[in-house]
């Protein structure tokens, strides 16, 4: 049975002056005479949840999807540690800092990991869910008594905790930060770790370089040094991997790990799961409903909390999170590739810049998925470039006459002034009203509501969920997708994968994607393209080949080894130096 009702109005997207008030006009309680259950005060709507009777009229008539209503699981009750003012986001619960461990949070975006962090960095000061109410912090401590968080928050009041903190948005950095990045480093080496940082993280080539230069790749490497470098007793790493290539991302959970054996305690918040599961001790699982409530759930091992957030179900508050479980293919034999060629293309020779990029020759079938890996500057996004026609070659050719083809770039950026569904209306044209494209891109990447948002509104995660749903409802033979996984979270991801195999698999199109999260790599690719090479000099790619053979030899070039869970057959990255792990690379299997 449900605790209690809750009313969130997103305040973003109420707009009283244009929607004609329809939600207070048609509440059965405003009309039975409790005109204080829903009116205005100084201009914005509220909601008395006391006098609130859930009917759910309110929701269906806001046109701007602002109103929420939800019944909260029964465990929670009493446990709100954080309330964003009147009928705004709540939290229920906080995760547990241990000592010298890494504590890893995985879930959606919306739900309460950034909430969270701020509280245990001592930037937000909780509010037990009292609305204009703020308690001190003696009544706080008192509240998590009997915790392993009772002498952690006593001491993080009285200033005895430093708190390190890598931000999530690195891409602000270069509006705060100024100057040379070596000048920058060095004003902050408080534990003289700057070289070993350096080493790890490959940073000699940007040391002389101004910050606003940056990649975002580079920005985050710098953020993770200087996270690294000073000196606290608790260090929260916000999204880690972002814009890294998988190769950079096993270099930064090295450099993660050597915190932890130096005494450090660490919370994680990462997307990527198979770094998340590489790196964390312990896990907490957050679910709720974006943007209107948020639960932490009880700490568990790595592998129980992964497994608990794939399958979409928390045993402790008998809560199903999510509708269906996240599956992994079990691969058997070779794929079942199609004999229709969409694309085919000779030996490729394409100079850029100083950059050369060498192809072999190869063909993209119907129906199937192609994947292109490799670290981050070797040429992937030069060779899609080339297939999408942006590029002209020195050698070689690219057979694609009558081809059609639809391109989402690496980069998006909200060029369009108009709204989603415009958007969409016009890249998509018929394919906008199908019921397959209504429900098996638009409904699956959660795009519903944002379809009255004009784009420069939207977050950097709903802007990437709408350039793949534009790329992907355009009529095409071959679709080009670079880097989908970019700024979703976990969830997003998998239905990102899910919606681009079966737009491909059920309208019989080909697909090329590149990506650098190893887990939505599983979930997606028929056949591997792997890049060799040194980036930013010269590039080398291979056929398209069997995934099997294809990941072997990338896995083997980063220098990591897989094992699957055998509950759920996700590949998990074996410790290196571990039994198991030496085991895998004496029979020379690093993708299992």
């Amino acid at each position: 049975m449900p605790a209690r009702r809750i009313a969130v109005v997103d305040r973003d997207r109420c707009n009283p002056k244009k929607c004609g008030l329809e939600c207070i006009k048609y509440c059965p309680e405003v009309r039975m005479g409790a005109e204080d259950t829903i009116k205005l005060v100084d201009g914005m709507l509220v909601i008395d949840e006391e006098l609130c009777t859930g009917c759910g009229i309110c929701v269906k008539k806001c046109p701007f999807s602002a109103i929420s209503i939800v019944n909260l699981p029964a465990p929670v009750e009493g446990e709100e540690i954080h309330r964003y003012g009147i009928n705004g986001f709540t939290l229920f619960r906080l995760p547990i800092i241990r000592l010298r461990k890494i504590v890893g949070l995985v879930g959606p975006n919306g739900v309460g990991k950034t909430t969270s962090i701020s509280i245990l960095s001592g930037k937000l000061k909780p509010n037990l869910g009292r609305v204009g109410q703020e308690p001190d912090w003696e009544e706080i401590i008192k509240r998590f008594r009997g915790s392993e968080l009772q002498d952690y928050l006593r001491r993080l009041s009285n200033g005895e905790i430093t708190v390190i903190n890598k931000p999530e948005r690195i891409d602000k950095i270069p509006k705060i930060v100024k100057g040379k990045v070596k000048t920058i480093l060095e004003k902050i080496n408080e534990r003289n770790l700057l070289d070993e940082a350096i080493d790890l993280l490959s940073l000699r080539e940007v040391l002389d370089r101004e910050v606003r230069e940056l990649s975002g790749g580079e920005l985050q490497r710098i953020a993770l040094a200087a996270a690294y470098i000073r000196e606290g007793e608790v260090y929260v790493l916000d999204e880690p991997s972002n814009y890294l290539d998988v190769y950079q991302r096993m270099s930064a959970a090295k450099l993660i790990r050597r915190l932890q054996e130096r005494g450090k305690s660490v919370i994680l918040v990462e997307h990527d799961l198979a770094v998340l599961d590489y790196l964390s001790d312990y896990i907490h699982v957050l679910y709720g409903k974006p943007s209107v409530y948020g639960v932490v759930s009880y700490p568990h091992s790595t592998r129980e909390g992964v497994n608990i957030f794939l399958d979409g179900y928390l045993p402790d508050d008998n809560v199903r999170f999510r509708d269906e479980p996240i599956s992994f293919l079990q691969r058997v034999g070779a794929p079942d590739i199609s004999e229709n060629i969409v694309v085919s293309y000779t030996k490729l020779v394409k100079r850029l810049n100083g950059f050369g990029l060498y192809v072999k020759g190869g063909e993209i079938h119907s129906g199937e998925v192609v994947v292109a890996v490799g670290p981050n500057g070797i040429g992937k996004t030069t060779f899609v470039r080339i297939l999408a026609g942006e590029l002209k070659l020195e050698e070689g050719v690219v057979l694609t006459e009558g081809v059609r083809v639809s391109y989402k770039p690496q980069h998006v950026k909200p060029t369009y002034k108009g709204t989603v569904e415009s958007l969409l209306k016009k890249t998509a044209g018929s394919n906008y009203s199908s019921p397959y494209f209504r429900t098996e891109v638009i409904k699956r990447l959660g795009i519903e509501k944002l379809l009255d948002r004009y784009l420069d509104e939207i977050s950097g995660g709903e802007l990437q969920k709408v350039a793949i749903a534009s790329c992907l409802g355009r009529d095409a033979d071959i679709y080009l997708i670079d880097e989908p996984s970019a700024f979703l979270d976990v969830e997003a991801r998998f239905a990102a994968a899910k919606a681009i195999r079966r737009r491909i698999k059920g309208e019989n199109k080909a697909v090329i994607v590149v990506e650098h999260d190893l887990l939505t790599i599983e979930a997606v690719a028929d056949r591997i393209m792997v890049f060799r090479g040194t980036p930013g000099r010269e590039g080398y790619a291979s056929e398209p080949m069997d995934p099997r053979k294809g990941l072997n030899i990338f896995l083997k070039d980063v220098g990591i080894t897989f094992r699957r869970d055998p509950n759920t057959g996700r590949p998990r990255v074996n410790k290196p130096g571990s039994k198991i792990d030496q085991i895998a690379r004496a029979e020379g299997r690093y993708y299992p």
